[in-house]
């Protein structure tokens, strides 16, 4: 498979992850808090803590999603074009 195509799977992979991610989030949320999600973190009338609180939580599960989402495709990748993982995902991240 071409660089393209390892870029074009691993954004789509980034963007599911984040779908993701976000869902995971806003469930963890209500379930720890007992409330919905804050629409808008950066709305001033929202409680800083909850602001900075929604925003780990938020930024910690997205990241872990898009990580475990790119080694994934990474690998499928490089299946698809006999190289390495390490090769597919240094051409995917250029």
């Amino acid at each position: 498979m071409s660089n393209i195509v390892a870029r074009i799977l691993t954004a789509g992979a980034a963007v599911t992850a984040s779908f993701i991610a976000r869902k995971a989030t806003d469930g963890t949320w209500k379930f720890v808090t007992g409330s919905d999600s804050p629409e808008n973190p950066e709305d001033p009338d929202i409680d800083i803590k909850e602001a900075i609180a929604f925003a780990v939580l938020s930024g910690a599960l997205v990241g872990l999603a898009r990580l475990l989402a790119n080694r994934q495709t990474s690998k499928v990748v490089a299946k698809g074009s006999h190289k390495s993982s390490e090769q597919v995902a240094d051409a995917a991240n250029v």
